[in-house]
């Protein structure tokens, strides 16, 4: 099958998954033709197949891309030795990470009930990572006696949900502004554990 005149895989490749994305979030996944794709994107329906082998694919890599690039960002941020001082950074970074990006955030969420079990096992050991890095800190600030709290994970599973609940109302130009947003979850997640603010 030959490439349409004028496509080009780094131009292309990232075209088809910007479109997927937004498609698959607005009507869900299942609603979604890899045809709709082609049509916004604007090649041929057959063309998409150089450079994904099906729909579920693609799904599954734009999750993968999501989650990858969220654990590279949290391996970038320093590791401060205070459990509040590393628990106000963790939750104003996955906001601010999270606000940027609604619709992968929607989709990495809300679609994994339809990744197939191979896809699905590769997803979720890649949200565990989080996840884990999440809980070191608890489980460090209870041991220090910083943060109480009677179980990590479950406290862990509470604050992601609350953290990443953000994109469902935030607006750019909303009575508050980011940095505020992200000052006051910060303060939200401190409180949550019982520790004071620490912004």
């Amino acid at each position: 099958m030959a490439r349409k005149t004028g496509s080009h895989s780094e131009i292309t490749g990232p075209r088809i998954r910007a479109v997927a994305e937004r498609l698959f979030a607005r009507h869900g996944y299942a609603a979604v033709s890899m045809r709709q794709i082609a049509a916004e994107v604007g090649v041929q329906a057959g063309a998409l197949y150089l450079y994904t082998p099906d729909k579920q694919s693609l799904l599954a890599d734009m999750m993968r891309e999501h989650l990858e690039g969220l654990l590279a960002a949290l391996a970038d941020l320093p590791a401060p030795p205070d459990p509040a001082e590393a628990l106000a950074q963790f939750a104003r970074f996955h906001v601010d990470y999270h606000i940027l990006r609604p619709d992968a955030v929607f989709i990495a969420y809300m679609e994994l009930r339809n990744l197939e079990p191979a896809h699905f096992a590769q997803v979720e050991a890649l949200r565990r990572r989080y996840e884990d890095a999440l809980e070191a800190i608890l489980q460090r600030g209870r041991d220090m006696g910083v943060f109480s709290l009677p179980d990590t994970k479950l406290a862990t599973l509470a604050l992601i949900a609350m953290l990443t609940g953000v994109t469902n109302w935030y607006r750019e130009g909303g009575r508050l502004g980011r940095a505020e947003v992200l000052g006051i979850y910060a303060d939200m997640a401190l409180k949550a554990v019982g520790a004071g603010p620490k912004r």
